[in-house]
């Protein structure tokens, strides 16, 4: 099920050649390509059989190539199409402008096609990018983190079940400095109910992951890297699709959207999705027990760490809710896209443990709700033909309540006895209410068919103002001070493209960003706040290109220039277990990737490999650390001086027809402390120079095969049986080189396998699947050893009407 949604597609050089002389005469050959409904079909690659002229379509469906008069045949194909085969005659006063409409191929839902123009312009450009497909995802209970994390150098970290924390990690690069967007659009501020872990894979039509090196067009200041989700925006006629799933632990989850594009442009859309567990596996923990006296008196026994119990989460429940509703018009003389969007979501979370597995609390819970009000236009050549402008903007408001209010002291068996004082890790019932503004200016202008400038502008304006209900502040946060950034990321990129066979882009960014908040003067980052304000500014810089060696043989080199300015997260943290740093510097860094990949097809077999190598040099790196203040523990950011990041990524991918495919991703990334000495000025070797940073995963895979039984019982009916596996290498929880190694707190080696089968009906009208995951009920961990669930069962059913 899995298949070819990891491969790229191969472009293919047919363009005159200029080595010789030709004494033929030449006229131009222009056209367009495009579906049935009028959608623009980008990428077809369009040619004169049995020649070398020829090209490819751009965003519009358009293409324009010098072709010899006389009589040819003309072939359009692309893949997921059926391919078109057309005899015409050109003479030499030109001949009319074609069209060529390009019929999808017909095949079950749960099949994988690479989408034409998504992922084949993801893989032809200059920059290390890999897609994934995720219309082989939509009949499992995946979500758009699970998805991610079959790409290679991703891995995605969880502190626990449904709803749980996550952090995403792209070569040796995690939590926020790899930044998400969707359509383009950045995802800071939108609330926990829309985390990657929260939204079902069909959500998404793909997911594109830019490695290191970020196109301009994003705006953004991500240094390991960016995900874009993007959705499907085809226009189509009426279609709806339902699904439900339950299994262990009591999940719920659900999903549902409809909509259309009539004939005149009018669209609408609505999506709506919820999830809900109890998140009451077990887990494998030492208990403090204690028992309480007639007299109420409580007697405490020794505690004997060494002594693991098999015990059940009691306090982990979370629920989301969301709907996402656009309406808009597209094809109008005015705009090519106008599109207005809404979504609400709300959410509720147990908190059942605190940043360590040991403490366990029984009544500490979180919720909040948003609402995020957007806005979309888009017009190609606008007052000129080949300038086109994108602009887009969000608010997001929501907020966040953090409880902490019940008078108890709770143990791993749920057992409790009433305290003096209120609160389990702290005395709280805060109110955070965000706001978040972010608008994106994008003009890209087509000097020729050849030569393009791109020019990029996005505004951030973020503000936190929280109170507290219980009449005192938190230990965590004074909340009479408001917590303000605001950024500015402007690019500028040209790019180059004089053949199918390479292209390259250089480009140039400036970052502009002010804070202001809290900052606390005491020695261990807690109390005694003051308000700071700074300013920062800094210019970006950075080249890309591409080249193919053969055709089927591709390469990439780039490098960056690169600054990631502080998170709000990182800033102000979450007001309850994370604390922030308003005073935080931003990250500067030098990113090269270098990328290798083979596509082949020989016969009914298809064979793809990738080889990416990276290096980051990294100074005023932002690495989240624990911290105590009293009895309450909790993250904390801080920047650290000079760290330097090697790896590479393997990925080999092998297919049979449409029966069977198997592959996997093999991932290595050393990250190391490079920083000589303690500080700047001083001459104190840091003990830990050249030792690798903690908690980083360092070597992990991940592998899987599928096997296809088509029109099974009934003609297009098909069976799909599929294996999952995941593998990682023991990490150390602290610096490696401290205290002795049978003593340290290491995350163990893991591996995991996980089992479906799928059953389609009517070519995807309906749909059932059965999933395992970790079949062997291993025990698995993430973030600072807190554990995952254990073998899990789950079943889901879906329904799909419509084109």
């Amino acid at each position: 099920m899995l298949s070819a949604c990891l491969q790229p597609i191969s472009a293919q050089s047919h363009r005159p050649h200029s080595g010789h002389h030709d004494s033929r005469i030449f006229t131009w050959l222009s056209g367009r390509v495009m579906e049935k409904d009028s959608t623009a079909v980008s990428f077809a690659n369009v040619y004169l059989k049995n020649t070398n002229y020829g090209g490819f379509t751009d965003d519009k469906g358009r293409f324009r190539f010098k072709v010899p008069i006389g009589t040819h045949t003309l072939t359009v194909s692309l893949l997921g199409y059926e391919p078109v085969k057309k005899n015409i005659t050109v003479r030499s006063h030109g001949m009319k402008k074609l069209v060529v409409v390009l019929q999808p191929v017909t095949t079950e839902l749960e099949e994988v096609i690479i989408h034409a123009s998504g992922v084949s312009r993801v893989q032809r450009s200059p920059f290390n990018a890999v897609a994934i497909d995720t219309k082989a995802l939509q009949n499992t209970t995946k979500s758009l983190s699970d998805a991610l994390s079959l790409l290679p150098g991703m891995k995605l970290r969880e502190s626990g079940g449904v709803g749980s924390d996550m952090r995403l990690m792209l070569d040796g690069f995690s939590g926020k400095h790899v930044k998400v967007f969707i359509d383009g659009v950045p995802q800071e501020g939108v609330g926990q109910a829309f985390d990657l872990n929260n939204i079902p894979a069909g959500f998404a039509e793909r997911i594109e992951v830019y490695k290191g090196v970020v196109p301009v067009g994003f705006g953004t200041d991500a240094i390991g890297g960016v995900v874009n989700i993007v959705t499907d925006k085809r226009h189509r006629s009426w279609h709806a699709d339902a699904s439900y799933s339950y299994g262990s632990f009591n999940t719920h989850r659900s999903n549902l959207r409809f909509g259309q594009t009539t004939k005149d442009g009018f669209l609408y859309a609505i999506e709506a999705f919820q999830n809900y567990s109890d998140n009451n596996y077990y887990i494998d923990n030492w208990v403090r027990e204690f028992e309480v006296q007639p007299d109420g008196t409580i007697h405490k026994f020794p505690v004997d760490k060494n002594d693991k119990k098999h015990v059940r989460r009691f306090n982990d429940a979370f629920h989301n809710e969301a709907v996402l509703g656009k309406l808009g018009l597209v094809g109008k003389k005015w705009a090519d896209r106008f599109v207005l969007g809404f979504s609400w979501s709300n959410f509720y979370k147990e908190i059942q443990t605190g940043v360590y597995q040991e403490i366990v609390f029984g009544k500490k819970h979180r919720k909040g709700h948003s609402l995020s009000p957007s806005l979309e236009y888009v017009k190609h050549d606008l007052f000129t033909p080949r300038l086109d402008l994108l602009v887009s903007a969000n608010y997001n408001h929501n907020i966040t309540h953090n409880i902490d209010t019940a008078a108890r002291y709770y143990n791993w068996y749920g057992q409790y006895y009433e305290k003096d004082s209120r609160g389990e890790q702290s005395y709280q019932n805060s109110e955070s209410k965000n706001a978040n503004w972010n608008t994106t200016l994008t003009l890209k202008y087509r000097i020729s068919d050849i030569h393009t400038l791109t020019f990029n502008h996005v505004y951030s304006d973020f503000r936190r103002m929280s109170r507290s209900h219980v009449g005192t502040s938190s230990v965590l946060t004074d909340f009479s001070i408001p917590k303000i950034t605001r950024k500015n990321i402007g690019g500028f990129s040209y790019r180059v493209i004089p053949s199918e066979r390479w292209n390259a882009s250089a480009f140039v960014k400036y970052y502009l960003q002010y804070n202001r908040g809290p900052v606390s003067r005491s020695t261990d980052g807690v109390g005694d706040y003051v308000s700071l304000g700074k300013s920062v500014s800094a210019w970006g810089y950075g080249a890309a290109g591409t080249y193919y060696v053969l055709k089927e043989l591709q390469a990439k080199l780039s490098y960056e220039r690169a600054f990631r300015l502080p998170t709000t997260d990182e800033l102000f943290g979450d007001e309850d277990l994370e604390a922030g740093r308003a005073d935080l510097k931003p990250e500067k860094s030098d990113n090269f990737n270098m990328n290798f990949s083979y596509n082949g097809r020989f016969g009914s077999h298809g064979l793809y490999a990738d080889v990416s190598l990276i290096y980051r040099n990294t100074k005023d790196y932002i690495k989240r650390g624990l911290g105590k203040h009293g009895s309450t523990q909790y993250g904390i950011y801080e920047n650290h001086g000079h760290v330097r990041t090697k790896g590479y990524n393997v990925s080999l991918r092998y297919s049979f027809a449409r029966r069977f495919d198997l592959g996997g991703t093999w991932n290595s990334i050393d990250t190391r402390d490079y920083e000589r000495n303690w500080t700047g000025s001083s001459q104190q070797e840091n003990m830990h120079y050249k030792i690798r940073m903690p908690n980083i995963p360092y070597r992990f895979a991940n592998f899987d095969a599928n096997f296809h039984w088509r029109n099974l019982f009934a003609k297009g009916n098909t069976l799909t049986v599929g294996y999952e596996g995941f593998w990682q290498h023991a990490f150390p929880l602290n610096w490696e080189n401290i205290g002795n190694k049978d003593s340290k707190a290491y995350v163990p080696d893991q591996l995991s396998h996980n089992l479906s089968l799928l059953y389609s009906i009517k070519n995807g009208r309906y749909n059932i699947s059965l999933e395992c995951r970790n079949l062997t009920n291993a025990r698995l961990y993430d973030n600072f050893s807190l554990q995952k669930a254990g073998r899990a069962f789950y079943v889901k059913a879906r329904v799909h009407f419509g084109n």
